[in-house]
């Protein structure tokens, strides 16, 4: 019978422990992670004729460098994932439909871990970042679907059956 999974940040005492990547070689690691924000069919409308300007400033470019920025400081807001010098990290927006807005974060390192935080971490810091420039216009603003589409590199690949 297979051994059954086991959570990789406990130790044997049941207690929170980063994962010892020390005897791991380096490889290419590659992520992508995926967030819907569904905005409503007026502010999509406004967003369709080009990036919507607030005083803020235009709220792609400024959603694309916060998703950017959040995925680069990962280490800092989850507990025990390991600090990662990125080698790429992008993120774009796409309408999605007639109300809603998709965001997709791809994150690269060549590294002894996984960049999948990294993915899903700067999705997410890119919704929150559209949800505060649009609530002015709505607060019925819902991010939705934040999950990882894809992964490869280390122990196994994974790929979302979309």
């Amino acid at each position: 019978m297979p051994e059954a999974p086991k959570l990789t940040h406990l130790n044997a005492a049941g207690q929170p422990a980063m994962v010892d990547v020390g005897d791991k070689q380096p490889s290419r690691r590659v992520a992508r992670a995926r967030s819907r924000v569904v905005l409503g069919a007026a502010i999509v409308a406004l967003v369709r004729e080009g990036d919507l300007p607030t005083r803020k400033g235009p709220v792609f470019q400024t959603a694309i460098l916060a998703g950017v920025m959040g995925a680069k400081r990962t280490a800092e807001l989850i507990p025990l994932c390991h600090p990662l010098g990125l080698d790429n990290c992008q993120v774009t927006i796409e309408v999605d439909g007639p109300d809603a807005v998709r965001i997709e974060c791809t994150a690269t390192v060549t590294g002894k871990t996984g960049v999948e935080m990294e993915a899903l971490t700067g999705a997410s810091v890119a919704a929150l970042t559209i949800y505060d420039m649009c609530k002015a216009l709505s607060h019925d603003i819902v991010i939705q679907e934040t999950r990882l589409i894809s992964k490869t590199g280390g122990k196994q690949d994974f790929y979302h059956a979309e």
